[in-house]
């Protein structure tokens, strides 16, 4: 029932989403989820405001469905270390060319592309890292647009009930990708399980809670559901499907990923999120810089790697559920994924 209720209020034939996973979530597989009767996404962390709009026509012309358009809320700006960067530096360049130290903005303008997210018109605009301010809530309201948040804890979740959200994207610490935790410093110690944190929020909150983390197959979807989860959200298990476009030694490692071949790293960007492990992250390192100048000094090693298939030195997100993570048509995948967890529960 409360499967039921979720799809019929954002207009869904299946309670599954794809995870809006920044740079992992081109057009077509957005596209063939929603096909599939599930909810696409949109990570636009990176996406310059004009790209978002480019990235919602090119969604509508392959589908009708709804989507979800996602972005980090941002940290103050970083305080940057001369010494911790460039003894990163020093290390990167064992692995592929030695970075520059970056300078200049890092990121998109967050205002902007707040404002790009509204007027693509999405179902939903959804956040991680903490809650959106208070004028972009009321925007997206203003035009029916809903708004969900991502918590990795019972009080991240209530700061965003109280802040405004519609639902609330319990992020177990199986996930892939980046931690959640509204304060970065404490990701480390917010490690919470989903079949923890699933049913406390189920218990506690007023507004529907949609699972993510470990999640992979149908067994974890009716496994959330029972747990009181009303639609389930997933990221690693779409990335082999042929629409995502990954590379294929990430998609060969997640093929052969054990749960405990994952790992938490900041190495990739400075902030932590967990992915598997190659030989960048077993490496005796400096200390991250601080996000986004680590992710900026990781690039240049990563774009190496990705052009040689070197797995050794690629950023490969992915939890701990990514070995069952199948290589299908994203939308077969979703509708199958549904029918077989439907069958196992009452």
């Amino acid at each position: 029932m409360r499967a039921a209720a979720f799809c019929e209020r954002y207009g869904l034939a299946v309670p599954i989403l794809l995870a809006p996973m920044a740079g992992s979530t081109p057009p077509a597989l957005a596209a063939a989820v929603a096909n599939g009767g599930g909810m696409g996404a949109l990570g636009a962390l990176n996406t310059q405001p004009e790209g978002i709009a480019e990235w919602a026509s090119a969604f509508r012309a392959r589908s009708n469905g709804a989507f979800q358009a996602n972005l980090w809320i941002p940290d103050p700006p970083p305080v940057r270390d001369a010494a911790r960067e460039a003894a990163m530096a020093e290390f990167l360049g064992r692995f592929g060319p030695r970075p520059a130290v970056p300078e200049g903005p890092l990121l998109p303008d967050f205002a902007a592309q707040c404002r790009a997210i509204i007027e693509a018109g999405p179902a939903v605009i959804s956040s991680i890292m903490g809650v959106f301010p208070p004028d972009v809530v009321a925007a997206a309201k203003a035009r029916g647009i809903a708004w969900f948040a991502c918590a990795t804890t019972l009080a991240e979740a209530r700061e965003a009930v109280a802040a405004g959200a519609d639902a609330i994207v319990a992020q177990g610490s199986e996930a892939g990708g980046h931690r959640g935790a509204f304060d970065q410093a404490a990701a480390d110690t917010q490690q919470t399980g989903s079949l923890a944190l699933i049913p406390r929020f189920a218990d506690a909150l007023d507004v529907p809670v949609i699972a993510t983390g470990g999640i992979g197959d149908a067994r974890g979807i009716a496994a959330a559901l029972t747990l009181g989860a009303s639609a389930v959200q997933i990221g690693t298990g779409y990335l082999r499907c042929p629409e995502a476009g990954l590379h294929p030694a990430w998609s060969a490692a997640i093929a052969d990923a054990e749960p405990e071949g994952t790992a938490l790293t900041r190495m990739f960007s400075g902030r932590l999120g967990r992915g598997i492990a190659n030989a960048v992250t077993r490496a005796d390192a400096p200390p991250a810089a601080a996000y986004p100048v680590q992710r900026a000094l990781f690039a240049p090693v990563r774009a190496a790697a990705e052009k040689a298939g070197n797995a050794d030195a690629m950023q490969m997100w992915a939890g701990q559920a990514a070995r069952l993570a199948a290589a299908e048509p994203a939308g077969a995948l979703t509708a199958r994924l549904w029918d077989e967890a439907q069958a196992l529960l009452p």
